[in-house]
């Protein structure tokens, strides 16, 4: 039998400064049984960043031809596909074909050494690549609880993320801007 998610909702006022954008945010989250709690909330947090009208959380590990998130068109062409983690360059080109923007949001550990292994290949790509710090991130999984408030306020390179059981300032890294 397998494994099903474990359902997370997630109510979030969000401010981002920098595009003059407000909304109030309610987010049925799947968690994928091999999905870590830290590539789910930077899953939410690229929502976030990235938060415009056809805007959707995708079935993600569950489904690998689609990304962690992507925003749809009204005649279902993809605007934006929204990687995460370390994907192989093939991915990201097979991306770019489909999409008319592309971005990849590193978070892991390792992410220095995936960038540097296979920046030549990416920089080849018309795709954004962006890196937060992990402990950062771990940071933020240790907000998660099953329903969630969250206040995400977001200036220059950094997101202030607020819940019931805490906070925490995320920080990012253009690696490459398309």
């Amino acid at each position: 039998m397998a494994i099903k998610p474990t359902i997370y909702k997630a109510r979030i006022s969000l401010s981002d400064m920098e595009r003059d954008y407000y909304d109030a945010l309610n987010l049925t989250i799947a968690q994928h049984p091999s999905e870590t709690l830290e590539r789910m909330m930077v899953r939410i947090l690229a929502y976030c960043l990235n938060a415009q009208e056809g805007i959707e959380l995708t079935k993600g590990l569950e489904d690998v031809e689609e990304p962690a998130v992507w925003v749809r068109t009204m005649d279902d062409q993809i605007a934006l596909w929204i990687e995460l983690g370390e994907p192989i360059p093939e991915r990201v080109k097979k991306a770019t074909h489909r999409a008319r923007q592309v971005r990849v949001y590193s978070f892991n550990s390792k992410s220095d050494v995936w960038w540097s292994q296979n920046v030549k290949k990416f920089s080849q790509l018309d795709a954004s690549f962006y890196r937060f710090r992990w402990e950062e991130v771990e940071a933020l999984a240790a907000l998660v609880k099953r329903t969630m408030d969250l206040s995400v306020t977001i200036t220059g390179d950094s997101a202030y993320v607020a819940g019931d059981n805490g906070e925490v300032e995320i920080h990012w890294e253009v690696l490459q801007a398309r």
